[in-house]
């Protein structure tokens, strides 16, 4: 039955039906068919939802959206700008770097492309970049904010694997800067080979503290979130609500621009994008209560086991998988199906479940912005008026840098578990 219960969810889910269907429906159905109460179905959902931990994920998701309402995405980039705008390759490294910074506040990928987005290509089309370019450069670096705190996708993956969501989210700055470094070399050589416009000049001190001021307050959100939690002053849902309340603060009495108007639509955005994520979130915890009761993350232990226990070997087999997985789910659905099956024998093995946690996420990401179903591509796509055909020739280079990456996540644990080893 359980073997019936995977293979039903993709059958449906390639045949078209709605995530949350393909998950729902052979789920009451296995229910149906064992002769189990149907009051289960409720059960289990209502226990699944019923998670301090999740409550972060509405508030970061509030926090997103009111900056993006608050005009904060255009000081944002005006400040990165000014500071790389002289690097090599102009507009497109301030495209990377901007996604660093705002990647702090949004905590989801497609939060970036959709805040940022639309400025970023705007901005290097009139500078005279080609738009498939300006389009590649904006999702590939977009993919940086589930790995860098606050992250959606790490919190899911905490709540679901009972894994120290604060570690997690202090173990994504790493990685997340080195992806960074790599995108912005990688942009360095093509704008030197395709001679790409870029500043005039280096800015001075002056232009650059001028720049500084109205972006500040953004940049400090983070640095006060990750600081606090570092500190122990407050749990990652805890700092969610902090978060919150000081860009409330600096919306109204420093930049002046929060409006009624603008809490409404923050406050609807948000309403929307949670119930998705939560239905996703509920629904699938039922379908991995049936896996567990059906053995199936012990029958796919001792599969795996059974052939090695090597480390390194167990996580170039989790490497592929999750691409793959990424290339047709979203992050919160793959995270919620895959990872109870997964992570217990890895773990089991010696693998660190933060380590596992990071190179989880970040393959994930990868999947997002890889055919035929990543998600990012159609968005950027959609925003950029570019055809899916533009967008993948003008994203091929930046592969390399995304998987240098995760080969790095993958063979330095090390240095991904070395910050918040400085917490245990």
């Amino acid at each position: 039955m359980g073997i019936a219960l995977v293979a039903a969810f993709f059958v449906l889910f390639i045949l078209g039906f709605p995530v949350i269907y393909a998950i729902l429906l052979p789920s009451a159905a296995y229910i149906y068919i064992e002769g189990l109460p149907l009051g289960l179905l409720a059960q289990r959902i209502t226990y699944a939802l019923d998670s301090f931990p999740l409550v972060a994920v509405p508030i970061f998701i509030f926090a997103g959206n009111l900056m993006n309402l608050a005009g904060v995405a255009e000081r944002i980039f005006h400040f990165a700008n000014v500071l790389v705008g002289r690097v090599p390759g102009g507009l497109a490294q301030v495209n990377i770097f901007s996604s660093l910074i705002f990647s702090g506040m949004s905590g989801a990928a497609l939060a970036d492309v959709g805040g940022l987005g639309r400025i970023e290509i705007e901005a290097m089309k009139k500078r005279g970049f080609d738009v498939p370019f300006s389009a590649a450069v904006t999702v590939s670096s977009a993919i940086v904010g589930p790995i860098f705190p606050p992250s959606i996708p790490l919190i899911v993956y905490g709540s679901v694997a009972t894994v120290s969501i604060i570690q997690l989210l202090i173990a994504g700055i790493v990685p997340a800067i080195i992806c960074v470094i790599f995108l912005m070399v990688t942009t360095y050589f093509i704008a030197q080979k395709r001679q790409y416009p870029r500043s005039a000049r280096w800015p001075t001190f002056a232009e650059v503290m001028f720049a500084l001021w109205p972006a500040l307050p953004a940049i400090l959100a983070p640095v006060l979130m990750v600081g606090g939690m570092m500190a122990g002053w407050f749990t990652p849902t805890e700092a969610a609500s902090v978060t919150v309340l000081y860009i409330l603060a600096i919306s109204h009495f420093y930049y002046r621009e929060l409006t009624w108007t603008h809490l409404k639509n923050a406050t609807i955005t948000t309403i929307r994008s949670t119930g998705a994520i939560l239905m996703i979130c509920a629904s699938a915890a039922l379908y991995g209560w049936i896996l567990a009761v059906e053995q199936i993350p012990q029958q796919f232990a001792s599969l795996v086991l059974g052939g090695t226990t090597d480390p390194i070997v167990l996580l170039i087999i989790v490497n592929v998988i999750f691409f793959i997985v990424g290339m047709f789910l979203d992050s919160t659905t793959a995270t919620l199906l895959v990872v109870p099956i997964i992570a217990p024998p890895l773990v089991a093995a010696g693998i660190d479940p933060v380590h596992l946690g990071i190179l989880t996420i970040f393959n994930i990401m990868i999947g997002i912005i890889t055919p035929p179903m990543g998600l990012a591509l159609f968005l950027i796509s959609d925003i950029a008026n570019v055809t899916m055909k533009q967008l993948l020739k003008a994203l091929l280079p930046y592969y390399f840098p995304l998987l240098a990456t995760l080969a790095v996540i993958t063979f330095c644990p090390d240095l991904i578990l070395w910050l918040p080893g400085l917490m245990r």
